[in-house]
């Protein structure tokens, strides 16, 4: 009896230790896998701002003395904490396209549609720039020439992105599908709209003038943006899309500025160019990018949109546009003006036939006048305190000398 109790005994102080002792390995494991994986994602993510941030020929920053000392420096692009790369125009990132191999970069558009300027059809260039363009890292410098500003993508950009593959990226295909407001898809996408649109002909152009705000965002995993949609295709997986205008997004670019973007979805020689003003052609999308937009898009839409994470349940209050409903009016709120399309005679004329839509009016609204003026914005559900507090802040900005700004999309018509 005796030594069957000590066997026993043995036995399970035996299994104690055995147990103790895988307990230690799989705490050793999980931490030699978590030191890993974080050195994996540190690993990810200089590979991929390494892709990102070409190797510029100057770099517009402030060296300032933080203490008076000279021991703490720190780099200061722009006020607005951003640091801007000067990188030459043949090294851009877009060249890792590889599509764009090769390419040879056209520096300015062969022609502008009929009415766009006042001189001939042929664009032999702006006879003189009125209304100069100025950003706040001017201020620190500018570009040489033969060179484009590109914000400098920094770690904690990308470590806000759900996954590095993620950054920069939509999170869900939000293009408003007009007269498909189907509850359950809204809920599904989080992504709210008010917006004019035309389809039912071919169009080559699309051109507003756009009034700019800076809304309020609730969730730093949401946006607010006013832009112009060029659509071509079916809303399927086929769609293709290239989109401007401006946004304020938290998640994208860490501060709540409101800010110039673009995006482009992937899939006879022409190009889709974008042009900021009378005088400033950004850039264009060589056609043989896409499947659908090759030649002409079969529909173009103007307003804003809005990521709606119903946080704690509720509705968000981030705002549309000035945060404004279209019935307030006129320096309330936010405007698309001069709406025009290109026609296949490289023409802009005013849209025919423009509808409206929204998925929720009681939050978010538009309102398009006989004149092709639209109104858009609001967020209905926001406390009165807040509201009139945005109110004031927004009217102060709009007598501080905030002017509309002028996107303009358009095709090159081949030859």
């Amino acid at each position: 009896m005796g030594a069957a109790q000590y066997s026993n005994g043995h036995l399970r102080r035996k299994l104690k230790l055995v147990f103790f002792l895988v307990c230690v390995w799989g705490l050793i494991s999980l931490s030699c896998a978590g030191r890993l994986s974080a050195s994996r994602q540190k690993l990810e993510v200089q590979k991929h701002l390494n892709r990102l941030n070409k190797p510029p020929i100057k770099t517009i920053e402030q060296l300032i003395n933080a203490e008076g000392d000279f021991t703490s420096l720190f780099y200061l692009g722009s006020p607005d904490g951003d640091i801007i790369d000067c990188v030459h125009i043949s090294h851009q990132p877009a060249f890792d396209h590889p599509f764009l191999k090769d390419h040879k970069i056209q520096a300015r558009p062969s022609y502008h549609p009929e009415g766009f300027f006042d001189e001939n059809k042929m664009s032999t260039g702006p006879k003189e720039r009125t209304n100069t363009i100025t950003q706040l890292w001017h201020m620190n410098g500018k570009c040489p020439e033969d060179t484009i500003p590109i914000r400098r993508t920094k770690k904690e950009d990308v470590l806000r992105a759900s996954s590095v593959k993620r950054y920069g990226k939509k999170k869900h295909r939000s293009i408003p599908k007009p007269r498909s407001a189907d509850p359950d898809f809204i809920n599904e996408s989080g992504h709210q709209h008010a917006i004019a649109y035309v389809e039912g002909d071919k169009y080559y152009g699309a051109k507003a003038t756009i009034n700019v705000w800076e809304p309020k965002i609730q969730q730093p995993n949401e946006f607010s943006l006013s832009q112009i949609w060029v659509l071509g295709g079916s809303f399927g997986e086929d769609l293709n899309s290239i989109e401007a205008g401006w946004q304020v997004s938290p998640d994208l670019y860490g501060d709540n500025n409101t800010r110039l973007f673009t995006y482009w979805t992937d899939p006879k020689e022409g190009h889709w160019w974008m042009q900021f003003g009378r005088d400033y052609v950004l850039g264009y999308w060589p056609s043989f990018l896409f499947s659908y937009l090759t030649e002409s898009a079969s529909m173009i839409e103007w307003g804003g949109e809005v990521v709606n994470s119903e946080p704690d349940g509720q509705h968000t209050s981030t705002q549309m546009g000035s945060g404004h409903f279209p019935e307030e009016g006129f320096g309330k709120s936010s405007y698309f003006r001069n709406i025009q399309v290109v026609d296949s005679s490289n023409n802009l004329k005013a849209p025919k036939g423009l509808g409206t839509f929204t998925e929720q009016s009681n939050c978010y609204d538009v309102s398009a006048r006989p004149t092709y003026f639209l109104e858009t914005g609001g967020f209905r559900d926001t406390p009165l305190q807040h509201t009139d507090r945005w109110k004031r802040e927004n009217q102060l900005k709009a007598f501080s000398g905030w002017s509309p700004s002028r996107a303009f999309l358009r095709a090159d018509l081949p030859s």
